[in-house]
This record gives structure tokens, sequence and C-alpha cells, in this order.
């Protein structure tokens, strides 16, 4: 297993790379002490995005927060399979100890579902709002054209457009986007723009329309904790009420008041104490 140390910006741990099974680095920070756990973000997440949460969990727990290929430090390998994803999510898993709990965020739960059905060694499954679509035609024609949508433009180079699409899909107006355009954060958006396909794959957009993967979640045999927030939409509750019921051994969990990001001191205590747990 190859592996490269080297300093990270500012204030953050030091960046350690772990080579998957196609020899892609993966670069991960590690933090804490205690039972493992390993943070995925969703997309346009990185290890960087995901830090404030990694931080808070790192207090009780063995946090490592990783950029998924093709983003951050981590290097990429061309042709993209949701598999290659498991695979890096193993090399992880094993440089945590050979086994460890797993928490994803967004489409990054989804990915997380995937490892656990290949039966990656993981002892607890936190599931925070996978996005499914519901199980109704509008929305499974809706998340196949989103994909293939996504997949012209990246095809064509259309980098910034394919960030514009996605930003549309979830909900932001117009005048936001246009404003993100002009803003200083947006070079770093259009290099994570292949990414956004990577997390369509994961969800199923093209191949099951989005809809929640009910082979996968059947075959996860982990104690899994589904979180949702109260405030959030009645479809991200409902998809993550049937992934709850679908997995072996599932739970549903509806943090109140919350939406589809939940400040990390709320959500740091409600993984931990299920990580905790007998």
């Amino acid at each position: 297993m190859g592996m490269a140390t080297k300093q990270m910006r500012g204030h953050a741990p030091p960046l350690t790379q772990v080579m998957s099974a196609d020899g892609t680095l993966i670069a991960f920070e590690q933090m804490g002490h205690g039972k493992p756990l390993i943070v995925v973000g969703g997309a346009t997440s990185d290890a960087a995005r995901m830090r404030p949460a990694a931080e808070y969990l790192a207090r009780d727990l063995a946090v490592i927060n990783y950029d998924r290929r093709g983003r951050g430090d981590s290097t990429d390998t061309v042709p993209y399979a949701v598999e290659r994803e498991v695979e890096d999510l193993a090399a992880l898993i094993s440089r945590a100890g050979g086994r460890a709990s797993v928490y994803g965020h967004s489409s990054g739960a989804a990915l997380a579902l995937h490892a656990a059905a290949h039966g990656l060694p993981i002892d607890r499954l936190i599931l925070h709002e996978p996005p499914y679509s519901p199980d109704l035609e509008e929305h499974r024609r809706e998340a196949r054209e989103y994909g293939r949508q996504l997949g012209a433009l990246l095809a064509e180079g259309r980098r910034g457009e394919a960030v514009e699409l996605f930003f549309t899909l979830v909900g932001m107006p117009p005048e936001m986007v246009g404003g993100m355009r002009l803003g200083p954060g947006w070079p770093a958006l259009e290099a994570l723009a292949p990414t956004l396909a990577y997390d369509s794959a994961v969800m199923g957009d093209v191949s099951r329309g989005g809809t929640v993967p009910s082979d996968l979640a059947g075959r996860v045999t982990a104690p899994t904790l589904v979180l949702v927030g109260g405030a959030s939409p009645e479809w991200m509750i409902d998809a993550g009420r049937e992934v709850a019921e679908t997995a072996r051994n599932g739970e549903l969990r509806v943090l109140e008041g919350q939406e589809h990001v939940v400040p990390p001191e709320l959500l740091a205590p409600v993984v931990t104490e299920f990580l905790a747990r007998r």
C-alpha cells in the first residue's frame, strides 16, 4: 500500500495518501482518538468542506476525513466506476486498522451504502439524508435527464454550466447561482465539476432514476442510523425512512428543526451516541 505524507495549508492536520486498488492516491487526514470513523462528503464536497464536522467528531472518535477521488489532493483514474470509490473506502478502512464505522452525508451517504452493501468491514453506518428521488415517473425522468445533460456538458468541457445545472437541480435560485459565478469560490467548484458525474452515478440517476436502491439497502447488515432533518422536504424524509426500513438493522432519526446541512455541534453528539451503543 503506497503512502506519502505532506502538510496541508493552514491549521489542518497532516495529509496522508493511501493507494487504492487501481493506483489512485486518496488523500486523507486523521484526527482524534477512539473508535475509527470515516467521513464521506457529498457532491462538491472535499476534505476541507467536511473538516468542521470531522473536527467535532474527533473529540470522541478517531476520524479519517478524505478527499474523494478527483477532489482536493486525491488523484483520479478514468474511466470512473462506483466500484472504484468503494475500493477507495476499502483502502481507508484498511488504513484505519481493518474495520471502521462510516458516516456519509448526502450523495456521500449513498456511496457509504454502496460500500456496506459490497461487504466492506463496516461496524456501524450513519447515512445522513441520501437524496434519493421519489419513485414516481416524473421524478425518475427528471433524475435521468439531469444525469444525461450533466454528462453531455462535461463531455464538451462546459464545467461552469455543469455546476450551474447541479445547483439548479438542488433548488438554488438562478440569481444566487449567478452571484456565485462572480465569487472567488467559483474556480474551485469548476475544478470539482467532473466529480458531479461521479455523484450522479452513485445516486443511480440514469440507471435507476435516482430512486432508493432497495437491492443494496437490503444487503446491509451493519447497524444503520439514517438521519433526516425535520425541516427537510417531505420526499427527503420519506427516502430516509425507506432506506431505514429496507436495511436489515436500520433505524430512522429525525433531527427536529434541521435541514440538509446540520451544524457540527448538533450532529456530532448524535453520531457519537450511536457509535457508543453496545
